[in-house]
């Protein structure tokens, strides 16, 4: 026996997890291998059956009772292992029943691992949480760079969790990676390697002329962030880059070299993280550092060195820039914010004064400078401006248009045309212009030059100015080479193509955004959270691995409400599918009768699922009988109740599951409430307005009286009473009548009852529209009254504006005064001093401008006089030399000199002439 108990003992913890259920009668469930079945030497079920080896029955202990002494004490041995045995089968038995609640647990468990798994990977969890206690929980800084830190230490201990966004497959433990230090995101050692010669290669033939000779930087396939060639990775380094090809230790974070990071905060601080070897950036610095707020008012306290910026609240009181206030915001980092009061301020020239902000004293006002330039005759031009004003743009030498000739003369006068050719390039850049010195721009070049198309392939002869361009379309391939150019006249030069890419990447999920590319698409940077039932427990990782990754294990509990109508179901982790149904008494409380429902619940009860498909033939071979999960309805309740019918006619007992109301077949006979007829429908339900009022009072279910009212109107309304038949007094009548305003312009809409029973005073009001009158008094001016009725008053008091007859002196004056005294303005002494001194200067430029004429004249005079006598001197030498060509050839000698001297001469004398 105590070789069995112990068998049995050892056999229950060995065989856990891998018992089955099988049913039995009166003893719970007992399972295989966990001493539940019947065995040689073992102990035997309890009830009736053959006793145990080497038990004695109780006929057999009174028959060997009074045989001998060593007879009773054999019969008290077979007693007491009696007693043994049925204790420890009922132990066996609680053990039984303990392992079959288990499994049934675990058979609606969502979880398929050991409970040893989970509790590993509960106190692993927690050691990665206890890791950054320190800095959660003292840490009064930015928390984000914390909890991305956490986030990449987290999917390091997740067996699949970090994915190479260029092969799409998990990194694992033994296999050298390469970590980006822009976003931190971990790719297999081969496979950045191969994407950075392959982007290198792309770009390079491409742009680059002599290919592969510059030095083009490689993105990372994440973040875009740029790497030099020399930056390829070619060795296999620890996160912290202390440690070369960190050796596979169970113990340490993946990829890590169990040393201290040692690497500088970002932004530097002055101080290295102390966290061990990790991926993912440094968290936010821990040191304790002494410092003073912005304002440097209150006193240096100790903070963490990553919120050492602080603010006491206080005011600032640091002078603001325009020198006279002081900041009052409270204390604040950079510099003090623009000075927000407002103060009189001049302009820079001094003419206007306006109300400005303080934080900007010098502003510009919109008027013109107009004082007198230096030459007297001009004034500045220039837009209120601080200095002097310059000299006068017109004063000393002026070029001619085509700046061959230069002239000297006064800022009244304009420079003149010299008379030569322009010879300017015109806008082609080949040709210039042939026109005589003149102002403005030149004309367009119109001549006919042979000029070939952009692309070169066609050549014509056109105006020089016109571009030509051909409507050959480009053939070549973009650098897609998937489209044409296609454009029109192409010199070779291709843009780069514009569409879409549009294909789907390998998540399946997004489409590329690029524009139409080459070779393969970038992997989708996008993330997903693969999360389980309830929510609380979720997983990143990268897009279109979310089909494929297994849910996280959750630890909370199921917080799905029952399938079924009872409140609480028995307590079961988060899980995937429907929940275990439930065995608890329905109980419901019937809605009819409020009797308890006796029945099992069977809100999921199994039937048999009906109108399946049908076989078409006796070859097809019966599929199995398919069951649906559905809710059964409570039986019907058969206690009779008394009922009264709808009309409350009579009183009849029905069944309890069929107590509602019915109709007894009867006529109402309810008074309308048009109080002359009675409601003929059949016995229906009527709803009880007034209790008081009693049962012969219609309801709103009765009938409706459809006769239409006959009662007299008002006097006045010429509108019939819209309601049917009712009691009592017809009600106001609210039609609207359309009329006329005062002025006839505008229709109103009044209600009858309001016209028919107004005055005249109210009737005058009612025709009013509240505009203005739009009739014209006699002065002009349109009247200022409200719409009335009648003839509008003479009384405009409208201003109008009166000025002498040179149009200086100006008054405003009511029009009706000015009609009524006729009153005009004269002109005074000053207007009349004016007209006076206006004549002499228009007297004084006429007479200058004729002497100017004359002067101009008598020059163009002599000038052509002394060119006259030039040539006929010429003239009579060329006769000498003509007639007498021996005396040439005897003293050319002796002319050739003079004649040089006097060409020179000439010369001169044409030069100061024109000067």
């Amino acid at each position: 026996m105590e070789a069995s108990w112990r068998q049995v003992a050892g056999g229950r913890g060995r065989a856990r997890g891998r018992a089955t259920a099988a049913p039995s009668s009166g003893n719970g469930i007992h399972l295989r291998g966990a001493g539940g079945g019947q065995e040689k030497g073992s102990v035997g079920a309890a009830g009736p059956g053959p006793s145990p080896r080497g038990a004695a029955t109780p006929a057999a202990a009174g028959s060997s009772a009074g045989r001998s002494p060593a007879g009773a004490e054999a019969l008290q041995t077979s007693v007491a292992c009696e007693l043994m045995s049925q204790r420890k089968f009922e132990e066996i038995k609680k053990a039984n029943q303990a392992a079959a609640k288990k499994l049934v647990e675990e058979h609606f468990s969502s979880s398929s691992e050991e409970e040893g798994d989970e509790d590993f990977e509960g106190k692993r969890g927690k050691i990665v949480a206890n890791t950054f206690t320190s800095y959660t929980t003292q840490t009064d800084g930015d928390m984000r760079e914390l909890e991305r830190t956490r986030q990449y230490v987290h999917e390091a201990f997740q067996a699949g969790a970090m994915t190479c966004l260029i092969c799409i497959a998990s990194v694992k433990r033994n296999q050298a990676v390469w970590s980006c230090s822009g976003c931190f995101c971990i790719f297999h050692m081969p496979c950045i390697q191969k994407w950075a010669k392959d982007s290198q290669f792309l770009v390079s033939s491409l742009t680059d002329d002599d290919f592969g000779k510059r030095d083009y930087p490689w993105p990372c396939p994440k973040c875009r962030f740029e790497y030099k060639r020399s930056d390829t990775p070619s060795r296999y380094y620890c996160y912290c880059g202390k440690v070369e090809d960190p050796p596979l230790d169970p113990w340490l974070v993946p990829h890590s070299c169990g040393q201290v990071c040692e690497r500088e905060f970002k932004p530097p601080c002055g101080h290295k993280c102390l966290l061990l070897c990790h991926p993912g950036p440094c968290p936010p610095c821990p040191k304790m550092v002494t410092t003073t707020c912005f304002c440097k008012k209150a006193k240096p306290i100790p903070r963490r060195c990553s919120a050492k910026e602080w603010a006491c609240q206080l005011p600032c009181g640091r002078k603001l820039l325009c020198g006279q206030h002081k900041c009052e915001n409270p204390c604040h980092a950079g510099n003090c914010p623009p000075c927000p009061r407002v103060s009189r301020q001049k302009c820079v020239c001094g003419k206007q004064v306006a109300e400005r902000s303080c934080a900007s004293p010098l502003w510009h006002c919109d008027q013109v400078c107009g004082k007198t330039l230096p030459c007297g005759n001009h004034t500045c031009e220039q837009i209120c401006h601080v200095g002097a004003c310059g000299e006068c743009p017109r004063s000393g030498k002026r070029f001619c248009p085509c700046q061959k000739s230069k002239f000297s003369l006064p800022c009244t006068e304009d420079v003149p045309t010299c008379g030569d050719s322009c010879d300017k390039v015109l806008e082609c850049g080949i040709h210039r212009c042939s026109q005589r010195c003149h102002r403005g721009p030149c004309e367009t070049c119109r001549q006919e030059v042979e000029k070939h198309c952009r692309c070169g392939k066609h050549t014509k002869r056109m105006p020089c100015h016109k571009p030509y361009i051909c409507e050959t379309k480009c053939v070549k391939m973009r650098d897609c080479q998937k489209h044409q150019c296609r454009r029109k006249c192409c010199p070779g030069n291709c843009p780069p193509c514009d569409q879409n890419c549009g294909r789907t990447l390998g998540c399946r999920n997004h489409k590329c955004p690029s524009v139409c590319h080459r070779g393969s698409c970038y992997p989708c940077p996008e993330t997903v959270d693969v999360k389980c039932n309830c929510g609380n427990t979720k997983v990143t990782v990268p897009c279109g691995r979310e089909r494929t990754t297994r849910p996280p294990k959750c630890k909370e509990q199921c917080s799905r409400p029952p399938t079924c109508h009872h409140t609480s179901q028995e307590k079961h982790r988060c899980h995937f599918g429907a929940c275990p149904p439930c065995h608890q008494p329905c109980q419901k409380v019937l809605e009819k009768c409020g009797h308890l429902c006796p029945a099992p619940c069977h809100d999921q009860a199994l039937i048999k699922q009906t109108g399946r498909h049908q076989p078409t033939g006796p070859w097809e071979q019966p599929s199995e009988p398919a069951f649906i999960q559905t809710a059964l309805p409570c039986p019907p309740c058969q206690v009779p109740i008394p009922t009264e019918c709808l009309g409350k006619h009579e009183v009849s007992p029905l069944p309890c599951h069929a107590v509602g109301p019915y109709s007894c077949k009867r006529v109402c006979g309810r008074t309308l409430d048009c109080q002359n007829h009675t409601c003929m429908k059949e016995c229906h339900k009527v709803t009880e307005i007034d209790a008081c009022v009693g049962k012969n009072k219609a309801g709103p279910e009765c009938l409706q009286c459809e006769e239409g009212c006959s009662k007299s109107r008002p006097p006045g309304c010429p509108h019939p009473c819209v309601l049917p038949c009712h009691p009592g007094e017809c009600p106001p009548c609210v039609q609207m009548l359309r009329i006329k305003c005062h002025c006839k312009i505008t229709s109103l809409y009044v209600e009858c009852r309001k016209i028919t029973t107004a005055d005249v005073n109210e009737k005058n009001l009612l025709s009013c529209c509240k505009n203005q009158c739009p009739k014209e008094l006699p002065c002009g001016h349109r009247c200022k009254e409200m719409c009335h009725p009648g003839e509008c008053p003479f009384n405009c008091n409208q201003k109008v504006k009166l000025r002498c007859p040179c149009k200086r002196i100006k008054k405003e004056l009511q029009c009706n005064k000015v009609r009524e005294n006729q009153i005009s303005i004269e002109c005074d002494a000053t207007c009349k001093e004016m007209k006076r001194k206006a004549s002499e200067i228009k007297e004084a430029e006429a007479k200058a401008a004729l002497e100017e004429e004359k002067r101009k004249q008598q020059a163009e005079l002599e000038a052509f006089e002394n060119r006259l006598k030039g040539r006929r001197k010429k003239n009579r030498k060329r006769d000498e030399v003509t007639v007498e060509l021996t005396l040439w050839q005897k003293y050319k000698y002796y002319l050739l000199p003079a004649c040089a001297v006097a060409v020179l001469a000439f010369a001169w004398y044409i030069a100061r002439d024109v000067a």
